[in-house]
């Protein structure tokens, strides 16, 4: 099923829905209508034979009466006419067979005056009216019209009537609703006639206009898309609307130019794809190489996170203990430099615990604008003052027009104070320490250089694996693995630069988050 199809359905449905309760009420309204008209005219032919046999009934002309009922009853739809005396006994019908008879108060000519205790004298219209079924099966209305004893009717010679007694009798008018049944008929057959006819008129209406308005633009998009499948990139949409029409076929029409556009760098990716792939497979190298190293870290920071809390705790009894052992004036001089041994020592295992939690713990930088001229300086002069530093001759070959960088001042003199402790525990007797700063690339290169004994070529792979150390006695091996992260969440890199018996180098590359920033390289002949 086409869409036209399930549009139209669907509004049908829902038409249909919408109308069948209107259809039901209008028809509900015009039989109740109907009905009302036939209440009326009963009622009005009941007043008529009233009011035009009351000289007859003064004169006490019962035949005249009688002859002027039966007549009136032989107009079409009149079933028969019947006078009621007040006690129910019928003294005159159009139906012979049922003069004289009785009727009971509930029955249904008497039961709606005669329901309570006291007989009514005042009936609304609508109330006196009844329908039910005659001996042939046909619905028929009956209406009472009750027989006022006026005053001439009490002094009339013809016979005497109290003046207290306010109802003489009724007149019971019973017609066919044969013709309201046949003009409700005919209406509803007219009623759904129209329905019908409307509902047809606006499926082929809204037939048309889907298909002018939807099916054929959407034929034509859907022809093309089929040409892009077939990789014919230069097909285009005449956009006649600005309707979401048109803004497909202007959709459409941009991804054809860019799949031609994506279609021409293949082909020309094509020409160059030896270097392409090499310079991607080395890139990919990279970040599997630092994938594997975070994959590492990542491991090993959870256990060294649960290993240092479990011997935090321990560290810290033994550490209060040994210190207020040291601190109690009763303790034994001779005892007195092992207990200061053992603080050192628990201390220095607190510190190793320390620098274990900070490995553990990834720190997110807070990035402000800073020089890393002025971070590099506040660094050497943190450490300057120790004693390693006494016999190393300190270089600065600071950039003056350094720009600025977003980084975490704090963070970043964290790895310049590690790797300039570093250097000069390499550098042990003395040596010269060159401190460099410069832009390149858009990036802010700092540069530290020691002229230590360097590192050998079998080691230099694994000096960021954290716990890694060539310092025997020193370190836990973890100083460089926090430095090449803190430096990886800046989006930066360390490159190390060594020579056995000359020194090493690390090379710190910060970007430029502006690489406007950075200055212009010198024209070729400047001065």
């Amino acid at each position: 099923m086409n869409l036209i199809a399930k549009l139209t359905l669907a509004v049908s449905v829902v038409l249909l829905s919408v109308m069948a309760p209107f259809f039901y009420l209008n028809v509900r309204t015009m039989q109740g209508t109907l009905f009302e008209q036939a209440v009326s005219a009963a009622d009005n032919l009941s007043e008529t034979i009233i009011k035009t046999t009351h000289y007859q009934m003064l004169e006490d002309d019962r035949a005249r009466v009688y002859q002027m009922i039966e007549e009136a009853g032989k107009q079409e739809d009149i079933e028969h006419i019947r006078m009621i005396t007040k006690d129910g006994r019928i003294i005159f019908s159009t139906d012979p067979l049922e003069a004289g008879h009785i009727l009971d108060k509930h029955a249904a000519a008497c039961d709606m005056c005669h329901s309570g205790e006291k007989p009514l004298t005042d009936v609304p219209t609508m109330s006196r009216a009844r329908v039910f079924t005659n001996e042939r099966g046909e619905q028929v209305l009956g209406i009472t019209k009750a027989i006022y004893n006026e005053e001439s009717c009490s002094s009339a010679p013809c016979h005497f009537h109290p003046r207290d007694q306010k109802i003489l009798g009724v007149l019971d008018t019973i017609v066919s609703l044969r013709r309201m049944r046949e003009q409700v008929d005919a209406y509803t057959r007219r009623l759904v006639v129209l329905t019908l006819l409307m509902l047809v008129a606006i499926a082929a209406s809204l037939t048309v206009l889907v298909h002018r308005l939807v099916h054929r633009p959407m034929r034509e998009i859907l022809g093309l898309t089929r040409k892009v499948a077939d990789l014919e990139f230069d097909q285009t949409v005449s956009i006649r609307s600005r309707d979401e029409f048109g803004e497909l076929a202007r959709a459409f029409n941009d991804m054809t130019r860019k799949l031609a556009s994506a279609r021409a760098q293949i082909e020309e990716w094509t020409h160059t794809l030896e270097k392409r792939v090499a310079e991607r497979t080395e890139e990919i190298q990279r970040m599997q190489a630092q994938l594997a190293r975070s994959e590492k870290l990542a491991s090993l920071g959870g256990l060294v996170a649960g290993i240092a809390h479990e011997l935090n705790n321990p560290l810290t009894g033994v550490l209060v203990l040994a210190s207020l052992m040291e601190k109690d004036p009763k303790l034994d001089p001779e005892l007195r430099e092992d207990v200061a041994s053992i603080v050192h020592e628990t201390q220095r295992c607190a510190r190793i615990v320390r620098g274990l939690l900070d490995f553990s713990r990834e720190s997110v930088p807070r990035k402000q604008p800073c020089n890393l001229n002025d971070v590099l300086e506040s660094s050497l002069t943190l450490v300057g003052n120790q004693a390693l530093f006494h016999d190393v001759a300190v270089h600065r070959r600071y950039d003056p027009g350094l720009p600025e960088v977003m980084a975490d001042a704090q963070q970043m003199e964290q790895v310049f104070v590690n790797m300039l402790v570093n250097a000069a525990q390499a550098m042990e007797g003395g040596g010269e320490l060159t401190l460099e700063t410069s832009v390149r690339d858009g990036q802010v290169l700092v540069r530290i250089a020691d002229t230590g004994p360097g590192i050998p070529p079998g080691v230099l792979g694994r000096i960021f694996d954290p716990f890694f150390t060539t310092k025997e006695t020193r370190g836990t091996g973890l100083g460089l693995s926090v430095s090449y992260g803190i430096v990886q969440n800046h989006g930066g890199t360390i490159e190390v630069e060594s020579e056995v018996g000359v020194g090493t180098a690390f090379t710190i590359r910060i970007p430029l988050d502006n690489p406007a920033q950075a200055p212009a390289p010198p024209q070729a002949g400047a001065a």
